[in-house]
This record gives structure tokens, C-alpha cells and sequence, in this order.
């Protein structure tokens, strides 16, 4: 009893640093999943610019869009059958993100198919994004600041009202030229999750 006493007060004492302030979380690995057709070079860039936050990153081979997240009315993929289906392929301590080039939807404010750009639930285990509505010009800037935007749902936040931050509410429309980076709140929130940001 005694020795388990000891591991557990060596590994609180070890979780408080010069500060006295309580460890944070251990990042959780991203796991990054291509969906049809997406390009293996631009889901290396997304890794790439993942590991800035987080170098515990996978990036797997492309798979199929699962078949029944498929809705044929408006030749588009469902992202919510898409994160149910995602979710289960990883284990405890991984998030997993979609990557896809198809328009994705959801149901919101009352709408059966409302067209998105992303969509991670809060918390969670999965996410999905699309560049199909990105902008030509920025695109692969505007994708990143998507990937990490679900990606900051699954670790817990909620969309910001600062109109800088990376969890700006779209809205329906395109901001992410204008997001420049989280705000001091929502950074101190994923730097408590681990999270490796300036």
C-alpha cells in the first residue's frame, strides 16, 4: 500500500510545476483520415501544419465516404453520418479528422441540409471538413484554419464571438480571412488541453 502511496504522490507532485500550477492534459493524437478523392499531398500539408500544435499526428491512406452518409437529393455527404462513422475507428486517447474535397451538410436552424464547410461536435472524438466552399485564392490557408477550428470544437470550445479568432461562427458565409488566430481566451483554453500554441 505503501508503494502505491508513493507513485501517487510522485506523479501529483510531477504534475505541478515551478508555479504551483496543475499539469496540462496530454494532446490527445490527431488522427487524419483522406476521404475519396482528396489529394495526398494537400493531407500531407494539413499534417505538416498540425504538427506545429501537436506533433503526435497519423496521417492514414484514403477510404471511402461511408455509404450511407451519401444524400443523393443534393450530390453531397452528411458530415454528422460521417463523424458517427469516423469516431469508431480510433482508440481512447485520439481525435480523428475528415478531409474532403465533396460539399459536406448537416441539419441546422430547422434546415434538413444546410451546406457547411466543417463539423466537429463539442466535445468529441471526430470531426469532418471541406474545401469545397473555400475560396480559390487562399485555400490552403483557409483549410488549415478550418481543420483547426473542428478540430478546437472536439477538445471543447464553442464558437467565439470575437470575430478574429479562429472559433468565429461562419455564419453561412466565409470569414476565415479574416480569423487570424485563436483569441487569448480560446488559446489559454487548448493550452490547458495540451495543445502546443504561442
Amino acid at each position: 500500500m505503501r508503494y502505491y502511496g508513493f507513485i501517487l504522490l510522485f506523479s501529483l507532485l510531477s504534475c505541478v510545476d515551478k508555479k504551483s500550477e496543475i499539469c496540462k492534459e496530454a494532446q490527445k493524437v490527431i488522427v487524419v483520415q483522406p476521404l475519396g478523392d482528396f489529394k495526398p499531398k494537400q493531407a500531407e500539408q494539413v499534417v505538416a501544419q498540425i504538427k506545429i500544435v501537436n506533433p503526435n499526428v497519423v496521417l492514414r491512406q484514403n477510404i471511402s465516404f461511408p455509404e450511407k452518409s451519401f444524400y443523393k437529393p443534393r450530390n453531397r455527404y452528411r458530415a454528422d453520418s460521417i463523424i458517427k462513422s469516423l469516431r469508431n475507428k480510433i482508440g481512447l486517447d485520439s481525435v480523428i479528422v475528415g478531409l474532403s474535397h465533396a460539399d459536406i451538410s448537416t441539419t441546422k436552424n430547422g434546415i434538413k441540409d444546410w451546406g457547411v464547410m466543417g463539423l466537429g461536435y463539442r466535445p468529441g472524438k471526430a470531426c469532418v471538413v471541406s474545401d469545397f466552399r473555400l475560396s480559390r485564392k487562399n485555400k490552403n490557408e483557409q483549410f488549415y484554419k478550418l481543420v483547426l477550428h473542428e478540430l478546437g470544437h472536439t477538445a471543447g470550445l464553442s464558437h467565439c464571438k470575437i470575430k478574429t479568432c479562429l472559433m468565429r461562427d461562419a455564419e453561412g458565409g466565409n470569414p476565415l480571412d479574416e480569423e487570424k488566430s485563436f483569441c487569448r481566451e480560446c488559446k489559454s483554453f487548448l493550452k490547458d488541453k495540451g495543445w502546443q500554441l504561442l
